[in-house]
């Protein structure tokens, strides 16, 4: 049975394989060094799903305001499933927790923004499945 909960810091070296399997590797010093900005942040949530007593994907919310609405908002940073327990209900699970944790915060709705890459059609999929739409563009200037 999957389990969902927030992370903790025994989780790191999970956390880190979880974001090559996102699409962006890293090391477990940069992931440290992430988490810990984050988990300063008191608008940031991180939770993992567990099977097995191991960390089998993850997904990072962050509580929103605007300048356009006094409606509170909840932004899905990461979400992301173990590539080889895909297909078996955890990001299903873990969209699931994070809709009722989000009303229970008082969020009236769920956002996230996808890279339009062709490996990033079957997490395009996934999201419409689930009930999201595709409302706008992303736009993005590096510095």
């Amino acid at each position: 049975m999957i389990q969902i909960r927030p992370y903790n810091r025994t989780d790191l070296e999970e956390m880190t394989a979880l974001m090559t399997d996102l699409g962006s590797p890293t090391s477990v010093e940069d992931m440290q060094k992430r988490m810990e900005l984050i988990e300063l942040n008191p608008y940031f949530y991180t939770f993992v799903a567990v099977l097995d007593d191991k960390v089998v994907g993850m997904i990072g919310v962050r509580l929103n305001l605007t300048y356009t609405s006094n409606l509170l908002k909840t932004q899905i940073a990461s979400l992301v499933t173990k590539k080889e327990y895909q297909g078996q209900g955890i990001g299903r699970a873990l969209l699931d927790f994070i809709e009722e944790w989000a009303q229970q915060q008082g969020s009236k709705f769920i956002y996230l923004t996808s890279g339009a890459s062709e490996e990033r059609q079957n997490a395009h999929a996934f999201y419409k499945k689930r009930g999201f739409e595709i409302t706008g563009y992303r736009f993005v200037k590096k510095f």
